[in-house]
């Protein structure tokens, strides 16, 4: 077995990690137990700011285990631990499959790369291009796993297996999110395997990368 292959084994392991069942949601009463989200990730979950990741066409799945998460502060974040607070199992499961059936916008792209304070000149093409191979290959030489064998190629994720779509999604949030499992700051991967990858992701890649999805349409 070539090392590639194996990057790539490792990913598709995984995907029996997923701890959380995915009943039966209900996008109707999900859409107006969502009032309460709109304000920051827009009442459709295209959101308008970077910072605040668009929800809409990601899995219902995802979306019911990061606020069971959020609830039992496994992940934290203190106005999503907040606004998690009170949801019960079918809220959380009504609200994912609200989202999960909103059409997501297309960006017009997203080069300018921001997270925070941290702040990078707009990236080149050749930068995104070099993104792509992380996304879809990895790195051998640095042993990085390729995303695309959780993500899929084309960014869509996986929904049985829970792995978010991340196609077209803010290049801010993307870099905040793999800068967070790289330095230890999000926990909330089962078998601590983002916190393994983004640990061996090297600045340019996590900016690169995130470039790359935010681009894909």
């Amino acid at each position: 077995m070539s090392k590639a292959i194996g990057y790539l084994c490792f990913c598709v392991l995984a995907v029996g990690c997923s701890s959380i069942a995915h009943g039966a949601g209900n996008a109707s009463a999900g859409r107006t137990k969502s009032a309460a989200c709109a304000g920051c990730h827009g009442t459709d979950g295209n959101s308008m700011a970077p910072t605040f990741p668009r929800l809409a066409g990601q899995h219902a799945k995802y979306l019911s285990r990061q606020l069971s998460d959020f609830k039992s502060q496994k992940r934290t974040d203190p106005s999503m631990q907040a606004m998690a607070a009170g949801l019960s199992e079918q809220d959380m499961e009504d609200l994912g499959e609200f989202y999960a059936v909103q059409k997501a916008e297309s960006p017009a792209g997203d080069k300018q790369q921001s997270a925070g304070d941290d702040q990078v000149a707009p990236l080149s093409e050749e930068s995104i291009a070099a993104g792509r191979t992380v996304f879809i290959a990895g790195n051998e030489k640095t042993r990085v796993a390729a995303c695309s064998a959780c993500h899929g190629v084309g960014g869509e994720g996986n929904g049985p297996a829970g792995f978010p779509r991340l196609k077209g999604q803010y290049s801010a949030y993307l870099i905040k999110a793999l800068n967070d499992f790289k330095e230890g700051l999000r926990e909330n991967d089962d078998g601590a395997m983002m916190r393994t990858i983004a640990g061996k992701m090297s600045k340019a890649e996590i900016n690169a990368v995130s470039a790359y999805l935010s681009n894909l349409r």
